[in-house]
């Protein structure tokens, strides 16, 4: 097997190490705490019932494990290419590439998303302005928070999360005094709720399988604390902490808030599909609910956006580095920052919101669904990853700063439970076509990556 690796023995030479633990913490529950969480999560409700917290736990379980084993591997090997880096090490140059080009394929168009969703929102606020205006209020601001630094950046991205933390816990405290009974003038709802219209779950199995395809999505972002820790100045001893502290809260965040939702009112209420967390806030009376949570998605579609352009320019520049992308997507600037992967990431993503205003309703979902499945590819390669580089250390004694607990047999349940996501996928008309469209171009990029595997070039290497 042929690998190309750098020269150099890391793969951060030109990065600065300038984010801090709290901020890379911040930075994973930011990016997962998304518009999924606050709008998205309606939709699962109302497929599974209150069942749908077996849904939650389930996919909270498949990322648990995933980032243990992602936090095995960068503890040993800090990269900004993160789960690239290892798919290329673990199974050669083709896989590598197809991962990290995969990965900055799928942030640019969600960039795109995200600017178009968070400006559409904010049109409505101010009629007199176009949305196309606010998409470029919100890619230049956005733009230059990601080009005056990492220390910038990280600053810029704890404060974004911690907005989105403190909705969340702020809601958590309200549902629990509503289920109690401490709301003034709201009498207690109890947990009936969990138990009645048709029972815990009302539409069986069939409908905790069908939810749990939503679900799993609503937990990407997580992944970016893997990118972060290479920029950090302890990135062994920094994941450790930071991959518990964040697994722990996403699963208190995301089980607490729909224990909360299904708790407080029944789950086949119309209001629910709609709109949650809008809807529980509106049963206990809370004044200014749409607008609020109007602020709070456009806080959480601003965050990922800003989390998703730091992550597309850092796997450009591994990839660069790599000999997998061209080599000016490796330059820094004085503060350390991938300059130009940085404005072609948002480059790209500008153009699909071009194409977006140019043919709405038929770009932008064409391509959201072609990377729909991302997440799936990139999670179990990270696994097969982590299976086979873990064998190899221990074959050759490797000494390791972080060991996975239960490895194999840990590492190949997870495997196993990501077989069968997409077992379920595969299943169910919708997800079956998102997912075979992003196989395809998986197999593109592969047979690309094959294709120009014998071009090389000054500081890369054949292993």
């Amino acid at each position: 097997m042929s690998v190309e690796v750098p020269v150099t023995t890391t793969t951060t030479k030109g990065l600065h190490p300038g984010l801090t633990r709290r901020q890379i913490s911040m930075m994973g529950l930011g990016g997962a705490i998304g518009a999924g969480l606050f709008v998205g999560s309606g939709q699962a409700i109302g497929i599974a019932g209150p069942a749908v917290l077996i849904s939650y736990l389930v996919a909270g379980g498949i990322v648990v494990l995933v980032m243990a084993m992602l936090a095995e591997m960068v503890a040993a090997r800090p990269s900004s290419g993160a789960f690239s880096s290892y798919a290329q090490k673990a199974m050669g140059r083709s896989a590598g590439s197809a991962v990290g080009w995969l990965y900055w394929i799928q942030l640019i168009v969600v960039i795109a998303a995200e600017a178009t969703g968070a400006a559409g929102i904010v049109a409505g606020w101010i009629p007199g302005v176009p949305a196309w205006v606010w998409v470029l209020v919100f890619v230049v601001a956005l733009t230059a928070v990601n080009l005056f630094g990492v220390r910038n950046y990280g600053t810029f991205e704890f404060w974004f999360a911690a907005i989105k933390v403190a909705a969340i816990i702020a809601f958590l405290v309200v549902g629990v005094c509503a289920i109690v009974g401490l709301i003034p003038g709201v009498p207690a709802t109890g947990v009936s709720n969990l138990v009645d219209e048709g029972g815990f779950a009302p539409n069986g199995i069939t409908g905790i399988a069908a939810a749990l395809l939503i679900v799993v999505f609503a937990f990407g972002g997580t992944e970016v604390v893997a990118i972060a820790a290479a920029e950090s100045d302890d990135p062994a001893r920094n994941i450790r902490r930071i991959v518990r502290e964040v697994l722990v809260r996403i699963l208190i965040f995301y089980v607490g808030s729909i224990f909360v939702i299904v708790a407080v009112l029944p789950w086949d209420d119309p209001a629910v599909e709609a709109g949650p967390f809008s809807a529980v806030l509106d049963t206990l009376h809370v004044p200014g609910v749409g607008l609020v949570m109007d602020l709070i998605v456009v806080v959480a579609l601003l965050s990922a956006m800003n989390a998703n352009i730091y992550g597309a320019s850092r796997m450009a520049y591994s990839l660069g580095e790599r000999g997998l992308a061209p080599l000016a997507v490796t330059r820094t600037s004085l503060t350390g920052v991938p300059y130009l992967a940085v404005l072609a990431s948002v480059a790209f993503g500008f153009v699909t919101v071009g194409l977006n205003w140019a043919f709405p309703d038929v770009v932008l979902p064409a391509l959201l669904n072609v990377v729909g499945s991302t997440l799936l590819v990139i999670w179990t390669a990270t696994a097969v990853s982590q299976i086979v580089l873990r064998r190899r250390a221990d074959r050759a004694g490797e000494a390791m700063p972080m060991r996975m607990w239960g490895f194999p047999w840990i590492s190949w349940l997870c495997l196993a439970l990501l077989t069968g996501v997409i077992a379920l996928a595969m299943i169910d008309p919708a997800a079956r076509t998102q997912l075979l469209l992003t196989l395809g171009l998986t197999v593109v990029l592969l047979v690309v990556a094959r294709l120009t595997r014998g071009v090389s070039r000054p500081g890369v290497v054949r292993e």
